[in-house]
Protein backbone atom coordinates (compact mmCIF):
# COMPACT_ATOMS: atom_id res chain seq x y z
CA UNK A 1 0.00 0.00 0.00
CA UNK A 2 1.26 3.47 -0.92
CA UNK A 3 -0.26 6.57 0.66
CA UNK A 4 -0.07 10.14 -0.61
CA UNK A 5 -0.58 13.29 1.48
CA UNK A 6 -0.72 16.77 -0.02
CA UNK A 7 -0.36 19.71 2.35
CA UNK A 8 0.79 23.28 1.75
CA UNK A 9 2.89 22.46 -1.28
CA UNK A 10 4.46 19.31 0.22
CA UNK A 11 3.65 15.86 -1.16
CA UNK A 12 4.44 12.94 1.16
CA UNK A 13 4.56 9.40 -0.25
CA UNK A 14 4.50 6.66 2.40
CA UNK A 15 5.18 3.01 1.60
CA UNK A 16 3.07 1.03 4.08
CA UNK A 17 3.59 -2.73 3.84
CA UNK A 18 4.31 -3.77 7.44
CA UNK A 19 3.98 -7.50 6.69
CA UNK A 20 6.91 -7.19 4.25
CA UNK A 21 8.97 -4.51 6.05
CA UNK A 22 7.89 -2.05 3.36
CA UNK A 23 9.52 -4.14 0.62
CA UNK A 24 8.53 -3.31 -2.95
CA UNK A 25 6.66 -5.71 -5.22
CA UNK A 26 5.18 -5.07 -8.67
CA UNK A 27 1.87 -3.86 -7.24
CA UNK A 28 3.75 -1.35 -5.10
CA UNK A 29 5.62 -0.12 -8.16
CA UNK A 30 2.27 0.61 -9.80
CA UNK A 31 1.04 2.47 -6.73
CA UNK A 32 4.26 4.52 -6.61
CA UNK A 33 3.75 5.48 -10.25
CA UNK A 34 0.22 6.68 -9.50
CA UNK A 35 1.36 8.57 -6.39
CA UNK A 36 4.05 10.39 -8.38
CA UNK A 37 1.45 11.31 -11.00
CA UNK A 38 -0.79 12.76 -8.28
CA UNK A 39 2.14 14.61 -6.64
CA UNK A 40 2.81 16.55 -9.83
CA UNK A 41 2.67 20.26 -9.09
CA UNK A 42 3.80 20.05 -5.46
CA UNK A 43 6.70 22.30 -4.49
CA UNK A 44 8.54 19.52 -2.62
CA UNK A 45 8.30 15.76 -2.25
CA UNK A 46 9.06 13.47 0.68
CA UNK A 47 9.30 9.68 0.54
CA UNK A 48 9.16 7.60 3.69
CA UNK A 49 8.10 4.25 5.08
CA UNK A 50 5.48 3.39 7.67
CA UNK A 51 6.52 2.41 11.18
CA UNK A 52 9.98 2.54 12.72
CA UNK A 53 11.60 -0.67 11.50
CA UNK A 54 12.04 -0.15 7.78
CA UNK A 55 12.15 2.67 5.26
CA UNK A 56 12.21 0.16 2.42
CA UNK A 57 13.80 -3.25 2.89
CA UNK A 58 14.39 -3.72 -0.82
CA UNK A 59 12.46 -5.74 -3.35
CA UNK A 60 9.88 -8.20 -2.01
CA UNK A 61 11.69 -11.48 -2.70
CA UNK A 62 8.63 -13.62 -2.02
CA UNK A 63 6.66 -11.73 -4.66
CA UNK A 64 9.50 -11.27 -7.14
CA UNK A 65 10.74 -14.87 -6.99
CA UNK A 66 8.36 -15.81 -9.78
CA UNK A 67 10.40 -13.72 -12.21
CA UNK A 68 12.66 -16.44 -13.59
CA UNK A 69 13.67 -15.27 -17.08
CA UNK A 70 16.08 -12.54 -18.11
CA UNK A 71 13.39 -10.54 -19.96
CA UNK A 72 11.16 -10.60 -16.87
CA UNK A 73 13.98 -9.55 -14.57
CA UNK A 74 15.08 -6.81 -16.96
CA UNK A 75 11.53 -5.43 -17.29
CA UNK A 76 11.13 -5.28 -13.51
CA UNK A 77 14.48 -3.55 -13.05
CA UNK A 78 13.77 -0.99 -15.76
CA UNK A 79 10.31 -0.23 -14.41
CA UNK A 80 11.56 0.44 -10.87
CA UNK A 81 14.57 2.33 -12.26
CA UNK A 82 12.08 4.60 -14.01
CA UNK A 83 10.29 5.23 -10.70
CA UNK A 84 13.58 6.17 -9.03
CA UNK A 85 14.48 8.36 -11.99
CA UNK A 86 11.13 10.15 -11.61
CA UNK A 87 11.84 10.74 -7.92
CA UNK A 88 15.27 12.14 -8.77
CA UNK A 89 13.85 14.34 -11.55
CA UNK A 90 11.02 15.79 -9.45
CA UNK A 91 11.17 19.56 -10.08
CA UNK A 92 11.28 20.51 -6.41
CA UNK A 93 13.46 19.26 -3.53
CA UNK A 94 13.01 15.60 -2.63
CA UNK A 95 13.54 14.33 0.91
CA UNK A 96 13.96 10.67 1.83
CA UNK A 97 12.89 10.38 5.46
CA UNK A 98 14.62 7.22 6.67
CA UNK A 99 12.27 6.19 9.45
CA UNK A 100 13.85 2.73 9.49
CA UNK A 101 16.51 0.65 7.79
CA UNK A 102 17.14 1.27 4.07
CA UNK A 103 18.65 -1.87 2.60
CA UNK A 104 19.28 -3.06 -0.95
CA UNK A 105 16.61 -1.52 -3.14
CA UNK A 106 15.61 0.66 -0.20
CA UNK A 107 19.01 2.32 -0.30
CA UNK A 108 18.50 2.87 -4.02
CA UNK A 109 15.20 4.65 -3.36
CA UNK A 110 16.91 6.73 -0.67
CA UNK A 111 19.69 7.98 -2.93
CA UNK A 112 17.18 8.97 -5.61
CA UNK A 113 16.21 11.80 -3.25
CA UNK A 114 18.10 15.07 -3.00
CA UNK A 115 18.33 14.95 0.80
CA UNK A 116 18.35 12.00 3.21
CA UNK A 117 17.21 12.55 6.79
CA UNK A 118 17.69 9.53 9.04
CA UNK A 119 16.68 8.54 12.55
CA UNK A 120 19.75 7.93 14.69
CA UNK A 121 19.21 4.16 14.96
CA UNK A 122 18.79 3.58 11.22
CA UNK A 123 21.13 1.48 9.10
CA UNK A 124 21.62 1.84 5.34
CA UNK A 125 23.41 -0.43 2.90
CA UNK A 126 23.65 -1.58 -0.68
CA UNK A 127 23.72 -5.24 0.32
CA UNK A 128 22.45 -6.74 -2.93
CA UNK A 129 25.71 -8.71 -3.11
CA UNK A 130 24.43 -11.13 -0.46
CA UNK A 131 21.90 -12.22 -3.10
CA UNK A 132 24.62 -12.41 -5.77
CA UNK A 133 23.07 -9.51 -7.70
CA UNK A 134 23.88 -5.83 -8.22
CA UNK A 135 21.90 -2.60 -7.71
CA UNK A 136 19.61 -2.21 -10.71
CA UNK A 137 17.46 0.81 -9.91
CA UNK A 138 20.12 3.47 -10.54
CA UNK A 139 21.52 3.26 -7.02
CA UNK A 140 25.09 2.38 -7.94
CA UNK A 141 25.49 5.44 -10.14
CA UNK A 142 23.87 7.74 -7.61
CA UNK A 143 25.93 6.27 -4.78
CA UNK A 144 29.11 6.98 -6.75
CA UNK A 145 28.09 10.61 -7.21
CA UNK A 146 27.49 10.95 -3.47
CA UNK A 147 30.55 9.21 -2.00
CA UNK A 148 32.92 8.78 -4.96
CA UNK A 149 33.51 5.78 -7.23
CA UNK A 150 35.99 4.04 -4.94
CA UNK A 151 33.82 4.16 -1.84
CA UNK A 152 30.77 3.21 -3.89
CA UNK A 153 32.62 0.16 -5.18
CA UNK A 154 33.62 -0.82 -1.65
CA UNK A 155 30.15 -0.34 -0.20
CA UNK A 156 28.18 -2.03 -2.97
CA UNK A 157 30.86 -4.63 -3.66
CA UNK A 158 31.06 -5.83 -0.06
CA UNK A 159 27.44 -5.14 0.86
CA UNK A 160 28.56 -3.30 3.96
CA UNK A 161 25.73 -1.83 6.02
CA UNK A 162 26.39 1.52 7.73
CA UNK A 163 24.87 3.02 10.83
CA UNK A 164 23.41 6.51 10.52
CA UNK A 165 26.43 8.29 12.00
CA UNK A 166 28.91 6.72 9.61
CA UNK A 167 26.57 7.22 6.66
CA UNK A 168 26.41 10.92 7.57
CA UNK A 169 30.21 11.10 7.84
CA UNK A 170 30.56 9.65 4.33
CA UNK A 171 27.93 11.97 2.86
CA UNK A 172 25.40 9.24 2.22
CA UNK A 173 23.02 10.75 4.80
CA UNK A 174 22.63 14.51 5.19
CA UNK A 175 20.91 14.88 8.57
CA UNK A 176 20.67 12.50 11.55
CA UNK A 177 17.92 13.18 14.08
CA UNK A 178 16.94 11.60 17.41
CA UNK A 179 14.43 8.79 17.19
CA UNK A 180 12.14 10.57 19.65
CA UNK A 181 10.14 13.11 17.68
CA UNK A 182 11.63 12.00 14.36
CA UNK A 183 8.36 12.08 12.40
CA UNK A 184 7.62 15.68 13.37
CA UNK A 185 11.22 16.81 12.88
CA UNK A 186 11.70 15.51 9.35
CA UNK A 187 8.33 16.93 8.30
CA UNK A 188 9.43 20.34 9.57
CA UNK A 189 12.56 20.09 7.40
CA UNK A 190 10.50 19.02 4.38
CA UNK A 191 7.89 21.76 4.82
CA UNK A 192 10.71 24.29 4.91
CA UNK A 193 11.74 23.14 1.43
CA UNK A 194 8.25 23.42 -0.06
CA UNK A 195 8.88 26.88 -1.47
CA UNK A 196 9.38 28.42 -4.88
CA UNK A 197 12.88 29.52 -3.95
CA UNK A 198 13.92 26.04 -2.82
CA UNK A 199 12.63 24.71 -6.13
CA UNK A 200 14.85 27.19 -7.98
CA UNK A 201 17.82 26.31 -5.76
CA UNK A 202 17.38 22.67 -6.77
CA UNK A 203 17.57 23.75 -10.39
CA UNK A 204 20.73 25.75 -9.69
CA UNK A 205 22.47 22.97 -7.76
CA UNK A 206 21.49 19.91 -9.78
CA UNK A 207 21.41 21.12 -13.36
CA UNK A 208 23.86 22.96 -15.57
CA UNK A 209 22.51 26.48 -16.04
CA UNK A 210 23.79 29.34 -18.16
CA UNK A 211 24.38 32.65 -16.38
CA UNK A 212 21.32 34.01 -18.19
CA UNK A 213 19.12 31.16 -16.94
CA UNK A 214 20.34 31.63 -13.37
CA UNK A 215 19.67 35.38 -13.57
CA UNK A 216 16.20 34.74 -14.97
CA UNK A 217 15.40 32.41 -12.08
CA UNK A 218 16.50 35.10 -9.62
CA UNK A 219 14.45 37.73 -11.41
CA UNK A 220 11.27 35.63 -11.30
CA UNK A 221 11.55 35.41 -7.51
CA UNK A 222 12.60 39.06 -7.16
CA UNK A 223 9.38 40.40 -8.69
CA UNK A 224 7.12 37.95 -6.85
CA UNK A 225 4.82 39.25 -4.12
CA UNK A 226 6.32 36.80 -1.62
CA UNK A 227 9.75 38.42 -2.00
CA UNK A 228 8.46 41.94 -1.39
CA UNK A 229 6.46 40.85 1.65
CA UNK A 230 9.59 39.20 3.11
CA UNK A 231 11.72 42.23 2.23
CA UNK A 232 9.26 44.57 3.96
CA UNK A 233 9.40 42.46 7.12
CA UNK A 234 13.21 42.58 7.13
CA UNK A 235 13.36 46.33 6.45
CA UNK A 236 10.72 47.12 9.07
CA UNK A 237 12.82 45.47 11.77
CA UNK A 238 15.63 47.93 11.02
CA UNK A 239 13.49 51.02 11.40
Amino acid sequence: MVELELEDGLAVITIDRPHARNAIDLATVGELEKALDAADGALALAVTGAGEKAFVSGGDLKELARLRTEPEASAMALRMRTVCDRIAAFPGPVVAALNGHALGGGAEVAVAADIRIAAEDVRIGFNQSRLAIVPAWGGAERLARLVGPGRAMLLAGTGRVLDAAEAERLGLVDVVLPRVGFADAWREFARGLATAQAREIKNLTTRTRTPEEAAAAFARLWVAEEHWEAAERVMSRGR
